[in-house]
């Protein structure tokens, strides 16, 4: 990576979104573990479902080191607790289901603001990527 794209980087860089993503996907892990132990377990005393904690610390270094693919795959993931808290919130009682409906709130947050953030990234790179094929494509022609 040259000065050039480190500077580029750092214009595309919106410390907002940045922050949305992370204060979400901490506030989602506080919350399932939260909400499994102590708010609203399945078995009084807590449950084993409180592990389901365990694939959000996945990307969890990636995110915090602002890794692209980290954030991109995070993004899909983050799809499987925003369906377990829609079923949540529609099929259990109250707390569970205002638990449920705030884990739906903290997903869609950090899946929107993830997606927000990369989209620069995405473009700039989508720009590199045509042209670089024009420059070729113009090569190729004089030859």
């Amino acid at each position: 990576m040259s000065a050039v794209d480190t500077r580029d980087d750092a214009a595309l860089h919106s410390p907002l979104l940045y922050r949305l993503s992370i204060a979400s996907l901490l506030a989602l892990i506080v919350l399932s573990i939260a909400w499994e132990w102590f708010l609203a377990p399945l078995r009084p005393g807590g449950s084993w479902l409180i592990v389901k904690f365990l694939p959000l610390l996945l990307p969890l270094r990636g995110m915090l080191t602002r890794n692209r693919y980290t954030m991109q795959w995070s993004s899909m993931l983050i799809l499987l607790y925003f369906t377990e808290g829609v079923v949540r919130a529609t099929s259990d009682r109250a707390p569970s289901s205002w638990l449920a409906w705030c884990e739906v709130a903290l997903t869609v947050l950090f899946f929107f603001a993830t997606i927000f953030y990369l989209r620069p990234y995405k473009r700039r790179a989508r720009a590199q990527t045509r042209t670089q094929a024009d420059a070729a494509a113009s090569t190729q022609a004089r030859h």
